[in-house]
């Protein structure tokens, strides 16, 4: 039996694995969705560029993860979902908030969806596939860390601001 044989053992079965794959691409729709609109909130405003631009990247970074697990997905013979589902709630939450108290609000928002996004990750990592699993851990992961430590820095030059 070969190394990948006994992987397989112990392998989710490919349903529940593209039912949590879709979960988490609801997930990055939703977080791409949630940056467009902070974007397009903070863009008119004076002094932003450099800030704009990382919000830019981060939304990037949430569309080539959707796009990942959408092929992710299909090699596994599921359908990805189209939209947010339920996810969308949260960007029409964080898009209030913007209205309502400005951009340092607005980015703590952003970075409680990036923690929200991780610790799903981090829980459902173990409900998929192996090269579902790598795929997670080597990518999808460290992008949400490296988004929480941006909107740190943001928020913090935001606030001497």
């Amino acid at each position: 039996m070969t190394m990948s044989n006994t992987r397989d053992l112990n392998m989710p079965n490919s349903d529940e694995a593209i039912r949590q794959l879709n979960s988490f691409l609801r997930g990055e729709i939703s977080a791409a969705e949630t940056y467009r609109m902070a974007i397009d909130k903070v863009v008119d405003r004076a002094n932003v560029t450099a800030n704009v631009d990382m919000l830019r990247n981060m939304q990037e970074d949430h569309g080539r993860a959707a796009q990942a697990l959408r092929d992710r997905i299909r090699e596994l013979g599921g359908e990805p979902s189209d939209s947010s589902g339920a996810w969308g709630g949260f960007a029409t939450a964080v898009q209030g908030t913007m209205n309502l108290f400005g951009d340092a609000s607005a980015l703590k928002s952003l970075k409680e969806g990036e923690e929200h996004g991780l610790k799903d990750y981090q829980e459902g990592v173990d409900d998929v596939d192996v090269s579902s699993a790598q795929l997670v851990e080597n990518q999808l992961i460290p992008a949400q860390q490296r988004h929480i430590g941006l909107l740190d820095q943001l928020i913090n030059s935001v606030g001497r601001a």
